[in-house]
């Protein structure tokens, strides 16, 4: 294993302890609402601590762009982007979806990537140019031939409404072309499904760089295609991905297209 991404390991191993500790007692934590349909609770914070704590300790000089800290330290080179519990309303509701996500991008690309699931004990774990694993195994993304028969993943885009009506337009499409879409609240999770074959495409509007950066690695580095809508690489500035095998992949973005204009960066 990569040293960097043992680091990484680490910590996010430390923050779903956090999570742990405190799933049984759910209703004494403290919540705030940071927008409408954003809460974020003490968990989070003491999550993030801990990953932080352990990013800290082994790479001091490293940037960091977290949920609940924003952007800091100085280095250009090397960034941390955490999510340390991707799922909390997931999370608040006793609902077992949500995980902790850490990507390390080296300038401008990805290159380390963690999703854990900590009730699960799940850890799916990626390298630049070695692959993608689940635990112990070697993850290869489903070769569906197309949508037909194809179990999709998405998320809605229940914070901001401006683009509710063209998101559900492209749903109203994609459903009857597909076996099915599940909407589970966890964009990380999806996305390490996708890569390890549970799902076979995803696609959604409005995602932050701490919800994808690391399930977009998981999926390129098992074999998938990561995009924004246009087909493009430009989705962790856009918030808008599509991911899947290139057959899926392809299909999802022909679908959508339709429905792109310029109220919507692609």
């Amino acid at each position: 294993m990569h040293p960097m991404l043992n680091i990484a390991v680490r910590a996010a191993r430390a923050a779903g302890n956090v999570i742990l500790r405190h799933s049984t007692r759910v209703d004494s934590l403290t919540i705030a609402s940071k927008a409408r349909n954003d809460f974020v609770s003490e968990v989070d914070r003491l999550a993030e601590q801990e990953i932080l704590r352990v990013l800290r300790k082994a790479y001091p000089d490293h940037g960091v762009l977290a949920e609940e800290s924003g952007a800091h330290g100085a280095q250009e080179e090397f960034l941390w982007i955490i999510d340390p519990l991707d799922g909390t309303t997931n999370f608040l509701h006793g609902f077992p979806q949500f995980a902790v996500s850490i990507a390390l991008r080296r300038k401008d690309r990805l290159e380390q990537a963690v999703v854990f699931d900590p009730l699960r004990n799940e850890l799916y774990t990626a390298s630049r140019g070695s692959g993608a694993l689940l635990n112990d195994r070697r993850l290869r993304i489903k070769r569906k031939a197309g949508l037909e028969g194809a179990l999709l993943g998405t998320g809605f885009p229940f914070k901001d409404r401006t683009h509710l009506e063209r998101y559900l337009r492209m749903f109203r499409e994609l459903l009857p072309a597909s076996a099915g879409v599940r909407r589970a609240g966890s964009a990380a999770l999806d996305l390490a499904f996708v890569a390890a074959g549970r799902l076979d495409g995803f696609w959604e509007i409005g995602l932050k760089p701490w919800d994808m950066a690391a399930g977009v690695l998981l999926v390129e580095e098992a074999g998938g295609m990561v995009s924004d809508f246009r087909g493009g690489r430009e989705h962790l500035d856009t918030g808008n991905l599509v991911a899947g095998s290139a057959r899926v992949h392809a299909e999802i973005l022909a679908i959508i297209r339709p429905h792109l204009d310029q109220a919507l960066p692609c």
